[in-house]
This record gives structure tokens, sequence and C-alpha cells, in this order.
């Protein structure tokens, strides 16, 4: 079975789909492995849903920590949060790809290094510098070059043209097509300009150099990033205790030491080359060269005479050559001098492009004109001068850029995966987080931190399990209290707490102790009384996730709100006392019917926490303390809600408020 076959949920028609969108089985499983949603969820029939499930299988997420709906809300929550705090959409793309694993701990030394790197300001400017890193572009089009071979070459007929020559032709016959790249046998001894001789083993890469240099002019400006981050190296691997996230990099930064140098001689801006500017001015400096010759020679005449005696006059009408040879010999002078003068200007002109001066500028006779053949001439030996050193640059650049190509293609990766990191090491910096220890079994927090609530929220010391401080120690427990007063967001820190915990990252907190588990069952609190068969439904799911002996923590809120209380009593009772039983399953389940619940089981030892509120501020604000005291029944707060309306409410409303107020 190949690769993308043992990725869980791909299947050969699927995995068979991914291998002609990316070219490849290497191409598709690196697509998968990168977190690249948006290129994988392009192929026909991947949803953005399927995308994800399909790049965290391929990294060996198996789907089943995060066990329900809620217990996934969470995690998007922790990730969206995160992603506040990456450059760029790759590495905000890429984060989703951080789920709970097996081995958390294998995770640590690279979360350690990007906070040694936050840390160390060495990396302060990133965030901006890097907002358009991104993963590099195909260029599209197609190349006019010419490729001659008799094998079968797929990849370039992509881009060029690839013939294959007949039994009768030679390699006179592409004469016709000015680049051509020749493979194999048959190929001229001297080729023409334009044209590369390669031999059978030649790389596509070698026979379509423009491919090349189109891929980098492409990617110009992410590669100045890729070039930049060589030139800053050196700073970055200074940082104490960064190599472990810079080790991916460290190898494609050593090979990349010439990219900034050959960037700059891929790019298409600066100034023009010698002789594409002499090309370029040519006619025009010739015709003006002709002009001046003109008007040097009618100036240098402007006073000239020619004495004609009466017998010099009869000759002349007897014979127009001699009168002729009088005039010419009277002004070869002043045309001689301005011709070498042109002569003079048109060699400086031509200064360092070792092309041939012409014979002869000027045709004879007056009024003086260019030569047009001899500058036909000089203009063929000017494009095939260009032609051959086009030929060399090109050959020469795409000989020193092919190698670096998939260098670079996996330092941009490298980087986003660096990013990535960063923005974990962000996060943990502004919500002061601090490594978890993993225990056997159990949860605790000290000072721990709500990091979603947008305000800075009040600590609070938790524990459950067997990792807990002594007389805190029990599996199971039942938090009560006020309204508002923080039970729901105390889960939540839970469940964050042990899902950033599993996948390998800080938490917020002071000090937190996880105990490994498989599943983390978050139950939400339900939406009021159910049908019958909903209901029945809700309860076999309950019984599924209780009696389940497998490790793992179960944070349910509220859920006697599915039918009525009495009969929700009874039902959670039995719930707890099954959980119980499961000594490796830690509960703590939000409630405010505890007593009756605890009436029900017939157990007088089972734990009860409470969050106590005290009264109201002057805000007319709860006060409440928002850790929970243990083996405490809390008040609910509906006398300190209703004492609130009195205080707000006016007329009518304020003495019904009070009435009510009166009967507690």
């Amino acid at each position: 079975m190949m690769a993308l076959e043992r990725v869980p949920g791909l299947g050969q028609k699927l995995a068979d789909k991914l291998r002609d969108h990316f070219d490849g089985e290497d191409a598709a499983m690196a697509a998968l492995k990168s977190g690249d949603i948006s290129r994988i969820a392009a192929v026909n029939g991947v949803s953005p849903k399927r995308a994800l499930a399909l790049a965290r299988a391929a990294s060996g997420d198996d789907g089943g920590f995060l066990a329900t709906r809620e217990a996934e809300k969470l995690h998007a929550q922790l990730i969206e949060d995160m992603r506040q705090h990456a450059a760029c959409a790759a590495s905000r793309e890429r984060l989703a790809l951080l789920t709970p694993i097996q081995d958390p701990e294998s995770r640590w030394a690279l979360v350690d290094a990007a906070r040694a790197l936050v840390a160390s300001g060495a990396v302060a400017d990133l965030a901006e510098a890097w907002k358009g890193l991104s993963r590099p572009r195909s260029p599209t089009g197609r190349h006019d070059r010419v490729v001659v071979t008799r094998q079968d070459r797929p990849e370039l007929a992509k881009q060029c043209r690839v013939l294959t020559p007949g039994p009768d032709e030679t390699w006179r016959d592409y004469r016709v097509f000015k680049q051509v790249s020749w493979i194999g046998e048959g190929a001229p001894l001297d080729a023409p300009d334009g044209w590369l001789v390669l031999p059978e083993d030649a790389v596509d890469a070698m026979a379509l150099p423009e491919a090349t240099l189109a891929w980098f002019r492409t990617n110009s400006t992410l590669l100045g990033l890729v070039a930049d981050l060589v030139q800053r190296w050196p700073t970055l691997s200074a940082v104490k205790g960064a190599q472990p996230v810079l080790n991916r990099l460290a190898p494609m930064v050593a090979d990349l030491g010439e990219l900034e140098a050959l960037l700059h001689d891929v790019s298409d801006d600066g100034n023009p080359d010698l002789l594409h500017d002499v090309a370029d001015r040519l006619w025009p400096t010739i015709k003006g060269l002709e002009t001046q010759v003109r008007e040097r020679v009618e100036e240098a005449m402007a006073e000239a005479q020619l004495a004609l005696t009466g017998a010099d006059m009869l000759d002349a009408l007897a014979n127009g050559a001699g009168l002729q040879r009088r005039l010419r010999a009277a002004t070869t002078e002043a045309i001689e001098e301005a011709i070498e003068e042109a002569n003079t200007a048109l060699s400086e002109f031509l200064h360092g492009t070792s092309l041939r001066m012409p014979q002869r500028l000027f045709i004879d006779g007056w009024p003086l004109k260019v030569d047009r053949k001899e500058v036909d001439l000089l203009v063929e030996d000017l494009e095939r001068r260009i032609a051959a050193d086009e030929a060399a640059e090109l050959t020469r650049l795409s000989t020193a850029l092919a190698p670096l190509r998939e260098v670079c293609g996996e330092a941009i990766e490298a980087m986003v995966e660096l990013d990535q990191w960063l923005a974990v090491a962000r996060w943990s910096e502004t919500h002061r987080c601090v490594r978890p220890t993993m225990v056997e079994h159990g949860l605790v927090v000290v000072e721990g931190r709500h990091p979603l609530l947008g305000i800075e929220p009040d600590p609070v010391t938790y524990g459950v399990g067997r990792s807990a401080e002594e007389g805190d120690r029990q599996t199971v427990a039942l938090l009560t209290g006020a309204n508002s007063g923080g039970k729901t967001t105390l889960l939540e820190l839970l469940g964050f707490t042990c899902i950033l915990a599993h996948m390998g990252l800080p938490v917020p907190a002071t000090e937190a102790r996880v105990g490994r588990v498989k599943h983390l069952q978050v139950l939400a609190k339900a939406g009021g009384t159910q049908s019958a068969g909903a209901l029945e439904q809700t309860l076999v799911d309950l019984a599924e996730v209780v009696s389940d002996p497998t490790s793992k923590l179960i944070l349910a809120d509220e859920l006697e709100a599915i039918t009525e209380p009495g009969a929700g009593a009874r039902i959670i009772a039995g719930m707890l006392l099954a959980a119980e039983a499961h000594p490796d399953t830690s509960m703590v389940l939000v409630t405010h019917l505890a007593p009756a619940i605890i009436e029900a089981t017939g157990r007088d030892d089972l734990r009860i926490d409470g969050i106590e509120a005290r009264g109201l501020d002057e805000h007319l604000e709860l006060i409440v303390d928002r850790t929970p005291r243990r083996n405490h029944l809390a008040r609910s707060t509906p006398e300190l809600i209703v004492r609130r309306l009195v205080e707000r409410s006016e007329g009518p409303a304020k003495a019904v408020f009070a009435s009510i107020l009166d009967a507690f």
C-alpha cells in the first residue's frame, strides 16, 4: 500500500485524485503534512472541512481525543486566538494542525525554543516583515523554447513544445526555431545562437532554463524574505535555547548563501547591459552621425572657391570628368575629416562591445549616405552577440538556480512552520503561560486564567483526581454556586488546560498538573426539556460516555436541564456513580441540583465544591470569589439578582421585585 492510502480516511480513489492534482505521491503527501488546506480543498470533491481532517490525519491525529462537539469547539477557539499572533495566512492555516497528540512532550523543546526567540527580541519585526510569507506560486503560460528529444518528457510538454525528430530529419530542419534545446544524439557540433545541446540524461531544468528563471521571478518577493532570513540568521542562531526550532532551517540557510546575489541577477530592475543599450541606440546614433557629417562638410565648404580660366571652362564643356576631378579634389579633405570624426564617434559608441567596425560607413558621392549593407552586417553581428550572451547568461543563472529551487521551497515551508511556533510563543507570552506537568491522573490548575474572556480574568486554583492536593483527590466533583459566578468559565478553563497540555503547549496558569487521558468529553448545557425520543437518545449517549473505561476527563454543564428537576437529579446521580466506578475517569459536573443528586445517590461522601457570591458592590455587581470552596454547597444568587433589580427598577416593577425580595 502506498503512503497516501495509509492515511486514515483516504481511499484509493481520492488518493489518485491527490496524486494527479499535486503531480505525484510525494508532493501530495507533503501538502497534507504541511497543512496546505486551501490547495488540498482545491481537489475536486474535497471540502475545506475534509481537507483539514485529511491533513490532521496525515500528521498523526486520529481525531479521538476531542470526543465531543463541545470539545472540538474549545479547541477551535484556542486555535483562532493563536491565529491572531501569526504573521501570515499560511501559518494561520497551519496552526489548525496543532491538535492533541499521544506524545505531547515531543513539542516542548520547539515551544521553549520559540519562546526564547520571542523573549530575545530577535524576531520582534518578523510579525510585520512576514505578512507576505506564503507558499510559492507556479508561473503561468508557456515558453517559446522548443525541446527536441526522442524521450518522453511530459513535464516539459506542459510548459513548451516538445518535438521528436523523424527518421529523416537532422538538426538543420529545426533552424527555423530561434530557441532550441537538443537532447541526445544528432546535435550540431557548432550549435546555432540560442540553442542548447544537452546529453540524454539532462534534467528538465537544464532543457528549459526559462522555467527556472520564471519561477524565481514569479516568487521574487517571497524569495526576498528567504534571502533576508539568510542575512539575519547569525542573530537568530545566536539566541540561547533557540536551536530546536531552527534546526530544520539550518542546513537550508547554509545552502542559500548566494541567493541574494542571484536574485539581483534575475531581477528585471536595474540598467540594461551594454549590448542591449547599443542595440537600442545604434540606428539613431548612425543617423545622427550622417547628419553631423553633412553639416561639417557644408560648414567647411562655405567659404571655399574654385577659380576657372576660360580654357578650364571650355575643357569642362568638352570633358565633364575633368571638372569632377577638380571638384572632388577641392572637397576631399573636408569630407574625409568629417568622415574620420564620424568613425571615431562610432568607435567610441561601440567601445567595450568587441563588435567589428564597419569597413565603410558611407557610400561614395555627395550627398553622403550611410551604407545600409555595412550597418546591416553590424546589426546582425550585434544580434548574434546578444543572443549568445543571453543564452550564456540564461544557462549560467539556471545552472546556479535550479539546485536552489527545491531548497527555497523547503525553506519557505520551514519558515511557515517557524512562524506557526512563533505565533504559539507570542500567544503564550501574552497569557503568561507555563509548561504543564504531565501526570498519571487528574487535573490541577494553580492561579489559572481563562484566556478568551477579553479582560484580565481573576485567577482560579482548582484540582480534581489523584494529582490534586490532599483532600481534593476525588475522581468526581459537583460544582455549585452563583449564577454568573464563573462555573462555566472554570469548566472551560479546565477544558482549555487539558487540551493545551495534550497538544504539548503551555497553559495559562502559574502551575498545572494534567493527567494523561485518551478522550476529553465536554458535555454542554442542555437547551431545555426534550421530547421522549430526544431524551432517550441523550441518555444513551451519556451512558456510553460514563460507562467507557477508557481514560478520560468529563466536563459537564447542567445536564439536569434535559428533563424535569426531580427526574434530572436521579438521572445525573446514576451517571455520576457510573463514572466514579472507572478509576481512570475524572469528572466535574456543574449543577444547581446538588442536594437532590446527593439524596438520589444515597451517598454522603460525594464531593461538592461551591463558588460563593458574597453580595453586591457599589455598582450593584456580584462580589464573587472565583475559586471554589472545597466541600461546600454554595448558595445560588437569585436573592442577590432580585435585590439588584429592586435597586435598578422604577414604578410598579420596583414594587413587584421588592415583594419578591421579602419572600427570601
